[in-house]
């Protein structure tokens, strides 16, 4: 898949997701951060992301889930 290719299919995906999750509200009450990269990729380069946030909103909640991965110890199997 081409990189324009992944853009526009990420772009069709927040689409969908934010008509899904704010649906029913009319202040857009639910963010989202949609994170892709190539499991090989080049470090620095590889990290694509779509949301409907402002970019410290998403800094933010990176944070937050960032502190949660580290405070953690590692688990397996799914939720």
């Amino acid at each position: 898949m081409s990189k324009k290719d992944a853009a526009d299919l990420m772009q069709m995906i927040a689409t969908v997701l934010d008509g899904v999750l704010n649906k029913d509200t009319s202040d857009n009450k639910y963010g989202f951060c949609l994170l892709v990269f190539e499991k090989e990729g080049e470090t620095g380069s590889r990290t694509n992301y779509v949301s409907n946030c402002e970019r410290k909103d998403i800094l933010a909640a990176l944070k937050e889930v960032t502190g949660r991965f580290e405070g953690q110890p590692q688990q397996s199997g799914r939720a």
